[in-house]
């Protein structure tokens, strides 16, 4: 099976009633539906090593175009895409399973970090252009949300099956900064850029996390 785009959000962590990331997918996917597009959206635990898997296995079995992976970042102020993956656990915070680990490889052997292969420059311009506030981020953090991103990149740089997909990762704000129906639009909007851009587009200085 072949579809359009797989999307990928989070459940609730650290004693929290919802996950923003997901509320955003949940209001995008029937937005996408709409305009034609085949969409899949899968809700990943707050786990290492199993939310990673969890899309790993979507991945396979759905072959999408793009893949955008979403999570929440609390304290930032805009929708930022992440340019690098790196390649370690280290948490802040034991994850939803009560896994700590410190300094740990997410593949062992595999390179330090990947890029995004999303035009992360062209969806922030389209954001922009939208008002809606957003940046290139250079960081994904060393959590779960690194921890997905990293797995990602890695099965699409060393598969060769998976050849031509795009894959990336999104960290969404807490609801009180971008609430959730503007985050599943700008969701929405950054689909839209990832299937129709095939060159990134350079960015002004300044506009970057």
């Amino acid at each position: 099976m072949t579809i359009d785009v797989l999307l990928t959000g989070f459940s609730p962590f650290a004693g929290a009633a919802r996950n923003e990331s997901w509320d955003a997918v949940v209001l995008a996917s029937p937005m996408l539906r709409e305009q034609g597009l085949d969409v899949v959206e899968v809700e990943l635990p707050v786990e290492f090593g199993r939310a990673g898997a969890l899309l790993l296995e979507a991945l396979s079995a759905h072959r999408p175009r793009v893949v955008i992976a979403t999570g929440l970042a609390a304290g930032r102020t805009a929708i930022t895409p992440e340019r690098v993956a790196i390649n370690v656990r280290d948490a802040r915070i034991p994850d939803n399973a009560g896994a700590s680990p410190i300094d740990e490889p997410v593949v062992p052997g595999a390179p330090v970090g990947y890029f995004s292969t999303l035009p992360i420059k062209a969806m922030v311009a389209a954001l922009a252009t939208d008002g809606t506030p957003g940046s290139v981020s250079q960081t994904a953090g060393t959590y779960v949300c690194n921890d997905v991103f990293f797995q990602l990149q890695h099965r699409l740089a060393t598969d060769a099956a998976l050849g031509g997909i795009r894959g990336g990762f999104v960290h969404v704000p807490s609801a009180d900064v971008v609430d959730a129906r503007s985050a599943a639009r700008a969701l929405v909007r950054l689909v839209e850029v990832a299937l129709r851009t095939q060159a990134d587009a350079p960015l002004a200085g300044g506009a970057e996390h």
